[in-house]
């Protein structure tokens, strides 16, 4: 709540109400009331006008449905409250939830749509090619730095699905490349790939990231619409604003769809 509360970007925030409210609207109305039934006492879950036994397989699956339209009524409710705290207006309706259709090019003439199924299909914490430090744990995982451990509990605590350091094949490249971060938006079904630079004043890391820069455009990602880049340096530390206004401006490219 804390991180919710202190740097989620507003166009994010805007798109989460809107989506619970869209789905809010998409689902029915669920009500679990008890009734004599051939003389005994039945619990049944009403439905549009129907009822079935809360025990049949129907009165199952509804009372699942049931619980994951409170669950996004929770949500609802939390994302209402931290808007109403920040902004006197409205959640922005431009905002939209919608497919978002962007692709990935893995060979010369063939791409992949990087969405649920594309997330889905990247193993996390993937690569072993470098050293991991203990003071940098989170969730199970060992970050390589602060940096990216303070990037993976941003994200956790938005609620924003993410793997670390997953292989992903790039047109051009004969191996995998590991980015740090490939997150995923539910709302808009699409991804974004977030690598962060700690760049300590070294002109072989700048080499390096320049070839990165390059791979990925290569591939047809374009810089801060698909791809996002933080950076650190020993002048200029990490602050987890700066990705979220990074998040804010990829939000305003990547979501906001105006009506006609």
């Amino acid at each position: 709540m804390e991180y919710l509360n202190k740097y989620v970007p507003k166009e994010f925030l805007a798109l989460k109400i809107n989506y619970c409210r869209k789905c809010l609207e998409e689902m029915p109305k669920y009500v679990v009331a008890e009734h004599f039934k051939r003389g005994k006492l039945r619990k049944v879950i009403k439905v549009n006008n129907h009822e079935y036994f809360l025990d049949s397989k129907l009165g199952k699956e509804y009372l699942q449905r049931m619980h994951k339209r409170k669950q996004t009524e929770c949500q609802l409710k939390i994302y209402e409250t931290v808007w109403s705290c920040h902004f006197i207006d409205e959640p922005l309706t431009e905002c939209n939830p919608h497919k978002v259709t962007r692709t990935l090019r893995i060979d010369t003439d063939k791409q992949v749509v990087m969405n649920k199924a594309f997330f889905d299909s990247l193993k996390n914490d993937d690569n072993s090619k470098y050293i991991k430090y203990k003071n940098n744990y989170f969730n199970g995982i060992y970050y390589r730095s602060a940096a990216e451990r303070d990037i993976a509990i941003f994200y956790t605590y938005l609620g924003i699905p993410f793997k670390y350091e997953p292989s992903i094949i790039l047109a051009g490249l004969n191996k995998p490349i590991n980015p740090d971060f490939v997150i995923y938006i539910e709302e808009l079904d699409t991804c974004f790939i977030h690598e962060h630079f700690g760049i300590k004043d070294s002109s072989d890391y700048l080499t390096t990231t320049k070839v990165k820069y390059g791979n990925y455009t290569n591939a047809g990602l374009i810089p801060d619409l698909d791809i996002l880049f933080t950076y650190d340096t020993e002048d200029m530390p990490f602050d987890i604003r700066y990705l979220s206004a990074k998040m804010n401006a990829a939000i305003y490219g990547k979501a906001i769809k105006f009506p006609v």
